[in-house]
């Protein structure tokens, strides 16, 4: 099945982005750990919970998009079992 260039966007975001909150995350612990363990550990978690949630959204939009276009399929089928 050939994906149309929005899906090819929005999986290359994806992948994308789970790479950055890897790097973020390890980035981030790293940069707080100065200031003792404990922040960098919750200012850590905090960025990982915002940075999963805006990875839901993507894979919300891309499910959206495939539910979309199944529904355009069954409505064509549909109505070409009404024409006859």
């Amino acid at each position: 099945m050939q994906k149309d260039t929005f899906e090819r966007v929005i999986s290359f975001l994806l992948g994308a982005s789970w790479g950055i909150i890897l790097l973020g995350a390890l980035a981030l612990f790293s940069i707080l750990f100065s200031f003792g363990f404990t922040i960098a550990f919750l200012f850590t978690l905090l960025y990982i919970i915002v940075s999963l949630f805006l990875v839901l959204v993507l894979d919300a939009l891309l499910v959206n998009k495939q539910r979309l276009k199944e529904a355009k399929k069954q409505t064509e089928l549909l109505e070409k079992l009404l024409e006859k």
